[in-house]
Protein backbone atom coordinates (compact mmCIF):
# COMPACT_ATOMS: atom_id res chain seq x y z
CA UNK A 1 0.00 0.00 0.00
CA UNK A 2 1.19 3.48 -0.86
CA UNK A 3 0.76 6.13 1.85
CA UNK A 4 0.44 9.88 1.24
CA UNK A 5 0.27 12.46 4.03
CA UNK A 6 -0.11 16.13 3.14
CA UNK A 7 0.20 18.80 5.87
CA UNK A 8 -1.38 16.31 8.26
CA UNK A 9 -1.98 17.17 11.89
CA UNK A 10 -3.53 14.87 14.48
CA UNK A 11 -4.56 15.21 18.09
CA UNK A 12 -4.55 12.31 20.53
CA UNK A 13 -8.11 11.54 21.75
CA UNK A 14 -6.97 11.77 25.39
CA UNK A 15 -5.18 15.11 24.93
CA UNK A 16 -6.20 18.04 27.12
CA UNK A 17 -8.12 20.87 25.53
CA UNK A 18 -5.68 23.39 24.10
CA UNK A 19 -2.76 20.93 24.08
CA UNK A 20 -0.47 20.95 21.07
CA UNK A 21 -1.30 18.36 18.41
CA UNK A 22 0.63 15.10 18.54
CA UNK A 23 1.45 15.47 14.83
CA UNK A 24 1.97 18.85 13.16
CA UNK A 25 1.76 19.59 9.41
CA UNK A 26 3.38 16.30 8.46
CA UNK A 27 3.93 15.63 4.75
CA UNK A 28 5.27 12.22 3.70
CA UNK A 29 4.99 9.73 0.87
CA UNK A 30 5.75 6.05 1.43
CA UNK A 31 5.95 3.94 -1.70
CA UNK A 32 4.23 0.60 -2.05
CA UNK A 33 6.50 -2.14 -0.72
CA UNK A 34 8.85 0.26 1.10
CA UNK A 35 10.31 -0.47 4.55
CA UNK A 36 10.70 2.57 6.81
CA UNK A 37 11.75 3.08 10.44
CA UNK A 38 10.43 6.00 12.48
CA UNK A 39 12.62 7.23 15.35
CA UNK A 40 12.54 10.11 17.81
CA UNK A 41 12.39 10.86 21.53
CA UNK A 42 9.43 10.08 23.77
CA UNK A 43 6.44 12.24 22.90
CA UNK A 44 7.60 12.75 19.32
CA UNK A 45 4.32 11.41 17.91
CA UNK A 46 5.54 8.03 16.66
CA UNK A 47 2.66 5.95 18.02
CA UNK A 48 0.12 8.58 16.95
CA UNK A 49 1.52 8.38 13.42
CA UNK A 50 0.89 4.63 13.34
CA UNK A 51 -2.65 5.13 14.61
CA UNK A 52 -3.30 7.64 11.83
CA UNK A 53 -1.83 5.30 9.19
CA UNK A 54 -3.96 2.46 10.59
CA UNK A 55 -7.07 4.58 9.96
CA UNK A 56 -7.84 4.40 13.67
CA UNK A 57 -7.36 8.12 14.34
CA UNK A 58 -8.67 10.77 11.93
CA UNK A 59 -6.44 13.74 11.16
CA UNK A 60 -7.48 17.09 12.61
CA UNK A 61 -6.03 18.88 9.57
CA UNK A 62 -4.46 17.94 6.26
CA UNK A 63 -5.09 14.75 4.32
CA UNK A 64 -4.24 11.05 4.37
CA UNK A 65 -4.48 8.71 1.42
CA UNK A 66 -4.01 4.96 1.74
CA UNK A 67 -3.55 3.12 -1.56
CA UNK A 68 -4.88 6.20 -3.33
CA UNK A 69 -8.05 6.39 -1.23
CA UNK A 70 -9.12 8.88 1.44
CA UNK A 71 -10.18 6.67 4.38
CA UNK A 72 -12.27 9.21 6.22
CA UNK A 73 -14.47 9.97 3.20
CA UNK A 74 -15.40 6.28 2.81
CA UNK A 75 -18.53 4.54 4.00
CA UNK A 76 -18.15 2.58 7.22
CA UNK A 77 -18.17 -0.72 5.35
CA UNK A 78 -15.54 0.43 2.85
CA UNK A 79 -13.36 1.73 5.68
CA UNK A 80 -13.67 -1.61 7.45
CA UNK A 81 -12.53 -3.41 4.29
CA UNK A 82 -9.56 -1.06 3.99
CA UNK A 83 -8.57 -1.70 7.60
CA UNK A 84 -8.73 -5.43 6.84
CA UNK A 85 -5.82 -4.93 4.46
CA UNK A 86 -3.44 -3.63 7.11
CA UNK A 87 -1.95 -5.03 10.29
CA UNK A 88 -1.23 -2.89 13.36
CA UNK A 89 1.09 -4.52 15.91
CA UNK A 90 1.05 -2.57 19.20
CA UNK A 91 3.99 -2.68 21.60
CA UNK A 92 2.04 -5.01 23.91
CA UNK A 93 0.17 -7.53 21.73
CA UNK A 94 -3.50 -7.93 22.75
CA UNK A 95 -3.33 -11.70 23.16
CA UNK A 96 -6.07 -13.46 25.19
CA UNK A 97 -4.22 -15.07 28.12
CA UNK A 98 -6.01 -18.43 28.02
CA UNK A 99 -5.72 -18.79 24.26
CA UNK A 100 -3.33 -21.26 22.63
CA UNK A 101 -0.50 -19.70 20.67
CA UNK A 102 -1.59 -21.43 17.46
CA UNK A 103 -5.03 -19.83 17.71
CA UNK A 104 -3.57 -16.42 18.55
CA UNK A 105 -1.29 -16.51 15.49
CA UNK A 106 -3.99 -17.72 13.10
CA UNK A 107 -6.28 -14.92 14.30
CA UNK A 108 -4.30 -12.65 11.99
CA UNK A 109 -6.19 -14.19 9.07
CA UNK A 110 -9.66 -13.54 10.47
CA UNK A 111 -10.28 -10.33 8.45
CA UNK A 112 -10.02 -12.35 5.22
CA UNK A 113 -12.31 -15.16 6.43
CA UNK A 114 -16.06 -15.58 6.48
CA UNK A 115 -17.89 -15.46 9.80
CA UNK A 116 -18.50 -19.21 9.75
CA UNK A 117 -14.87 -20.02 8.91
CA UNK A 118 -13.56 -17.69 11.62
CA UNK A 119 -15.83 -19.24 14.25
CA UNK A 120 -14.74 -22.72 13.20
CA UNK A 121 -11.07 -21.73 13.41
CA UNK A 122 -11.45 -20.87 17.10
CA UNK A 123 -12.07 -24.56 17.84
CA UNK A 124 -10.31 -26.24 14.91
CA UNK A 125 -7.24 -24.24 13.77
CA UNK A 126 -7.28 -24.30 9.97
CA UNK A 127 -3.59 -23.88 9.10
CA UNK A 128 -1.42 -25.38 11.81
CA UNK A 129 1.59 -25.83 9.46
CA UNK A 130 1.40 -22.15 8.50
CA UNK A 131 1.30 -21.06 12.14
CA UNK A 132 4.24 -23.37 12.90
CA UNK A 133 6.32 -21.86 10.10
CA UNK A 134 5.50 -18.30 11.17
CA UNK A 135 6.51 -19.05 14.75
CA UNK A 136 9.67 -20.85 13.59
CA UNK A 137 10.87 -17.60 11.97
CA UNK A 138 11.05 -16.18 15.51
CA UNK A 139 12.35 -19.37 17.22
CA UNK A 140 8.97 -20.06 18.78
CA UNK A 141 7.91 -23.24 16.99
CA UNK A 142 8.04 -25.19 20.27
CA UNK A 143 5.39 -22.85 21.72
CA UNK A 144 2.76 -23.72 19.08
CA UNK A 145 0.27 -25.28 21.52
CA UNK A 146 1.38 -23.39 24.64
CA UNK A 147 -1.06 -21.09 26.39
CA UNK A 148 -0.38 -17.39 25.96
CA UNK A 149 -0.33 -16.73 29.72
CA UNK A 150 2.62 -19.13 30.07
CA UNK A 151 4.84 -17.09 27.77
CA UNK A 152 7.39 -14.49 28.81
CA UNK A 153 6.97 -10.87 27.76
CA UNK A 154 9.52 -11.27 24.98
CA UNK A 155 7.82 -14.43 23.71
CA UNK A 156 4.47 -12.68 23.60
CA UNK A 157 6.03 -9.85 21.65
CA UNK A 158 7.44 -12.32 19.12
CA UNK A 159 4.04 -14.06 18.85
CA UNK A 160 2.61 -10.67 17.90
CA UNK A 161 5.21 -10.40 15.14
CA UNK A 162 4.45 -13.95 13.96
CA UNK A 163 0.84 -12.82 13.60
CA UNK A 164 2.03 -10.13 11.19
CA UNK A 165 3.76 -12.79 9.09
CA UNK A 166 0.51 -14.80 8.98
CA UNK A 167 -1.58 -11.76 8.09
CA UNK A 168 -2.70 -11.25 4.47
CA UNK A 169 -2.25 -7.49 4.98
CA UNK A 170 -0.23 -5.38 2.54
CA UNK A 171 0.64 -2.76 5.16
CA UNK A 172 2.38 -3.59 8.44
CA UNK A 173 2.45 -0.94 11.17
CA UNK A 174 4.67 -2.13 14.01
CA UNK A 175 5.03 -0.13 17.22
CA UNK A 176 8.23 -0.60 19.28
CA UNK A 177 8.53 -4.34 18.52
CA UNK A 178 11.82 -4.84 20.42
CA UNK A 179 11.09 -3.42 23.87
CA UNK A 180 11.11 -6.84 25.58
CA UNK A 181 13.81 -8.50 23.44
CA UNK A 182 17.53 -8.92 24.01
CA UNK A 183 19.87 -7.69 21.22
CA UNK A 184 20.13 -11.07 19.47
CA UNK A 185 16.38 -11.64 19.44
CA UNK A 186 15.83 -8.04 18.37
CA UNK A 187 18.14 -8.39 15.38
CA UNK A 188 16.50 -11.66 14.39
CA UNK A 189 13.01 -10.15 14.65
CA UNK A 190 13.85 -7.13 12.48
CA UNK A 191 15.70 -9.23 9.92
CA UNK A 192 12.64 -11.48 9.62
CA UNK A 193 10.14 -8.62 9.34
CA UNK A 194 12.13 -6.69 6.74
CA UNK A 195 12.96 -9.81 4.71
CA UNK A 196 9.38 -11.07 4.59
CA UNK A 197 8.06 -7.60 3.78
CA UNK A 198 10.49 -7.28 0.87
CA UNK A 199 9.68 -10.74 -0.44
CA UNK A 200 5.94 -10.06 -0.41
CA UNK A 201 6.05 -6.40 -1.46
CA UNK A 202 4.53 -5.30 1.85
CA UNK A 203 4.82 -1.73 3.05
CA UNK A 204 6.39 -1.80 6.53
CA UNK A 205 6.45 1.13 8.95
CA UNK A 206 8.10 0.42 12.31
CA UNK A 207 8.63 2.80 15.21
CA UNK A 208 11.82 1.99 17.08
CA UNK A 209 13.46 3.09 20.29
CA UNK A 210 16.66 1.23 19.36
CA UNK A 211 18.19 3.67 16.89
CA UNK A 212 21.15 1.43 16.10
CA UNK A 213 18.76 -1.34 15.05
CA UNK A 214 16.83 1.07 12.85
CA UNK A 215 19.99 2.17 11.06
CA UNK A 216 21.18 -1.41 10.58
CA UNK A 217 17.96 -2.86 9.17
CA UNK A 218 16.00 -0.12 7.39
CA UNK A 219 17.02 1.74 4.23
CA UNK A 220 14.95 4.83 5.08
CA UNK A 221 14.74 6.62 8.42
CA UNK A 222 12.14 9.19 9.44
CA UNK A 223 12.96 11.34 12.46
CA UNK A 224 10.11 12.92 14.43
CA UNK A 225 10.40 15.51 17.17
CA UNK A 226 7.52 17.28 18.93
CA UNK A 227 5.12 15.97 16.29
CA UNK A 228 7.01 17.48 13.36
CA UNK A 229 9.29 16.01 10.73
CA UNK A 230 12.93 16.49 11.71
CA UNK A 231 14.41 14.56 8.80
CA UNK A 232 13.55 11.94 6.19
CA UNK A 233 16.77 10.34 4.92
CA UNK A 234 18.50 7.18 3.74
CA UNK A 235 20.00 5.40 6.73
CA UNK A 236 23.55 6.13 5.53
CA UNK A 237 22.90 9.87 5.82
CA UNK A 238 21.67 9.79 9.42
CA UNK A 239 24.81 11.09 11.12
CA UNK A 240 25.61 11.25 14.84
CA UNK A 241 25.15 15.05 14.63
CA UNK A 242 21.61 14.64 13.27
CA UNK A 243 20.79 12.14 16.00
CA UNK A 244 22.13 14.43 18.71
CA UNK A 245 19.90 17.25 17.44
CA UNK A 246 16.90 14.93 17.20
CA UNK A 247 17.38 13.72 20.78
CA UNK A 248 18.47 17.02 22.33
CA UNK A 249 17.34 17.12 25.98
CA UNK A 250 16.61 13.37 25.59
CA UNK A 251 20.18 12.16 25.22
CA UNK A 252 19.65 9.39 27.78
CA UNK A 253 17.19 7.72 25.38
CA UNK A 254 19.64 7.84 22.50
CA UNK A 255 22.65 6.62 24.44
CA UNK A 256 20.66 4.07 26.42
CA UNK A 257 19.46 2.50 23.17
CA UNK A 258 22.90 2.40 21.55
CA UNK A 259 21.77 5.05 19.11
CA UNK A 260 25.01 6.67 17.98
CA UNK A 261 26.51 4.79 15.01
CA UNK A 262 29.97 4.63 16.55
CA UNK A 263 28.71 3.42 19.95
CA UNK A 264 29.87 -0.05 21.00
CA UNK A 265 27.06 -2.54 21.66
CA UNK A 266 26.28 -3.13 25.31
CA UNK A 267 26.89 -6.57 26.77
CA UNK A 268 24.05 -8.71 27.99
CA UNK A 269 20.32 -8.28 27.37
CA UNK A 270 19.02 -4.79 26.74
CA UNK A 271 16.76 -3.26 29.37
CA UNK A 272 13.03 -3.24 28.85
CA UNK A 273 12.10 0.37 28.19
CA UNK A 274 8.47 1.46 28.30
CA UNK A 275 7.51 4.97 27.23
CA UNK A 276 4.20 6.72 27.47
CA UNK A 277 3.22 8.93 24.57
Amino acid sequence: MKLDLAALSARHPAARSGAAPALRALSLTLAEGEQVAVIGPSGAGKTTLLQVLACALPPSAGTLQVAGRAPWSMTRRALQRLRGGLYLAPQVPPLPPRQRVVTAVLAARLPAMSLLASLRSLFYPHDIPGAYQALARFDLADKLFERVDRLSGGERQRVGLARAVMSPAQLWLVDEPLSALDPNRAAQALTTLVTVARERGITLVATLHQVDMALAHFPRIIGLRDGALAFDLPAAQVTPERLQRLYAQHEHELLGAGGLPEAAPAEGPSPVVMHCR
